[in-house]
């Protein structure tokens, strides 16, 4: 365990900050799951309006450094192709 003042501040802040980026990323996920399930459902409008959803929170996260950019535009782009791919 840290003495030194500041370095039991930085735990605090380390703390609240895994927090926050554990939330965003169980978010993302459950708007990625979505996605996914109405693609089994082979419903094109559903998918749509969830891959729209979760494209908005999956840059929100990458903009905020949860997710690297290039991880979060990997992510975006298989969901785009496999909702195109619907018939």
């Amino acid at each position: 365990m840290a003495n030194i003042k500041s370095a039991k501040k930085r735990i605090l802040v380390i703390n609240k900050k895994t927090e926050r980026n554990k939330a965003i990323r169980s978010k993302v996920k459950t708007y990625i799951k979505k996605v996914y399930a109405a693609i089994d459902t082979n419903d094109k409008a559903a998918a749509n309006v969830a891959l729209n959803e979760a494209i908005s929170e999956l840059s929100k996260a990458a903009s905020k450094g949860v997710y690297h950019k290039s991880t979060a535009s990997r992510k975006i782009s298989r969901m785009t192709k496999a909702v195109n791919a619907i018939q």
